[in-house]
């Protein structure tokens, strides 16, 4: 699976974004204690832009740049064959970033994305609010190549809460209650209630301040 397969399978800029932040505040309360977590959000990443990330910490990403013109999705498979420490000439591979439009070339060539003025890019999709689906490059794969699309993508192509707790409890070692999740996946506001069936070892107290910069909503006063 690559670009082209996500592509009709990534929800719209409104749903990817309400799940990005989901996300977010799943491992905020999971993973309370880690700076550099697995998934973050910045809804005031840079003036009017939100910004969604992924990092395993092993050299794969992602980065979804929210902005007035719509999002720009970019994904980096550091093993894929198509990465730019892969090719002859250290550049993204043809087609991955050459047909992105102008409103979202600065997202191509952000520092915050790239290594020396290289974008660190092995996937590349964007869309407009007027657009109908998510767009991509016209790219020649090298036979059997892949670019990492579908296992960096893979929460956010499936959309479940029970894809997210399959994940969870394989990467952070520990049950991860599904109600628990269904109730922040449905957009309700996280609660007392919540944070303790998830991780007994903190409290609402405790993480509001990051739940409230990632921009979800508490129910009441965190005690």
């Amino acid at each position: 699976m690559t670009a082209y397969d996500i592509a009709d399978k990534l929800p719209a800029i409104p749903e990817l974004r309400d799940l990005c932040r989901v996300l977010a505040v799943l491992d905020a309360v999971l993973d309370p204690d880690n700076e550099d977590r697995h998934h973050s959000y910045d809804p005031a990443w840079a003036p009017g832009e939100e910004l969604a990330s992924q990092k395993d910490g092993g050299g794969n990403e992602y980065s979804i740049v929210f902005t007035a013109s719509g999002a720009y999705v970019r994904g980096f498979d550091h093993e894929s064959p198509i990465s730019p420490y892969a090719t002859d000439d250290g550049k993204p591979w043809p087609g991955v970033t050459d047909s992105v439009p102008e409103v979202f070339r600065a997202q191509v060539d952000e520092p915050a994305f790239t290594d020396e003025g290289t974008p660190c890019v092995t996937v590349c999709l964007w869309r407009e609010w007027g657009d109908a689906r998510w767009r991509h490059g016209d790219i020649a794969f090298p036979d059997d190549a892949q670019d990492g699309a579908d296992w960096l993508f893979d929460l956010l192509i499936d959309g479940s809460p029970e894809a997210f707790q399959d994940w969870a409890q394989d990467y952070y070692q520990q049950p991860v209650d599904l109600e628990a999740v269904r109730h922040l996946y449905a957009g309700r506001p996280l609660t007392t209630e919540v944070v303790a069936a998830l991780n007994p070892a903190t409290t609402l107290a405790a993480i509001a301040d990051d739940i409230h910069r990632i921009g979800f909503p508490i129910s009441g006063s965190p005690a």
